[in-house]
């Protein structure tokens, strides 16, 4: 039939183009996988929130100098959010405070006597986590220190201890989440309080001309004194 030949040429052009793409479309699918991979990865998910919650985090962050999203994903890590939570070695709360350093936290920062007390179990939780930043300045000896003891993160950063399979777990879990937050938002040093030390040797009396001051902090020249034995014989004892 006439121009049949033509509309042959037409459809296999046809399907050149569609094969064309769909195997620009197989080449490029990964590289979009990848980058929307990567997008998620620097975008972390937000810590789960609870709005009953909210304003005791909010006011431990302020208290303890401490990012809002750290103590929500402890939180969450710990508890799963549950205040009643008692862990099989009695971490207590939604932040899991062992007793004796539900203790210790509690007289210094007067939180009262009930450790599933919402705001207060909140409270020793940042304190804690605040305090073990100050202590290692570093977020994944941080979290073994809160997840395992202080002393198992020390053993463990001398290379003397491995870690539980539970703290290993943790730290994998949250120090990527956590740590996109350290250069903008990480605890700053706290600043320590003035020492004696750094005073000065001597006071001035008030009123005292400057030329008189200088003078009393000049050095004492010290005479030397005849000693106070004398020699009795020059044999020996």
């Amino acid at each position: 039939m006439p121009g049949m030949g033509h509309r042959s040429r037409s459809a296999a052009a046809h399907k050149r183009r569609i094969a064309a793409a769909c195997a620009l479309a197989i080449a490029v699918h990964p590289m979009l996988a990848a980058a929307r991979a990567e997008g998620q990865e620097r975008r972390a998910p937000a810590a789960p929130r609870h709005a009953a919650q909210a304003a005791h985090v909010a006011e431990a962050a302020r208290r303890f100098a401490v990012p809002e999203d750290w103590i929500w994903r402890v939180m969450h890590a710990e508890s799963g959010g549950n205040p009643r939570a008692v862990s099989r070695a009695g971490a207590i709360g939604l932040m899991q405070i062992m007793p004796a350093t539900w203790a210790m936290l509690s007289a210094r920062h007067r939180l009262g006597s009930d450790p599933f007390d919402t705001r207060a179990n909140i409270l020793a939780g940042t304190a804690y986590l605040r305090a073990m930043w100050d202590r290692y300045r570093n977020i994944s000896l941080m979290l073994i220190a809160y997840n395992a003891g202080p002393g198992r993160a020390d053993a463990y950063a001398r290379g003397r201890r491995g870690l539980p399979a539970e703290t290993r777990a943790y730290v994998a879990h949250l120090a990527p989440l956590m740590r996109g937050a350290t250069d903008k938002s990480a605890p700053a040093p706290r600043k320590e309080p003035p020492s004696w030390r750094d005073g000065p040797l001597f006071a001035v009396r008030p009123g005292l001309p400057p030329q008189a001051a200088d003078e009393e902090e000049r050095p004492v020249t010290l005479v030397s004194l005849p000693s106070l034995f004398i020699q009795l014989s020059s044999r020996e004892p």
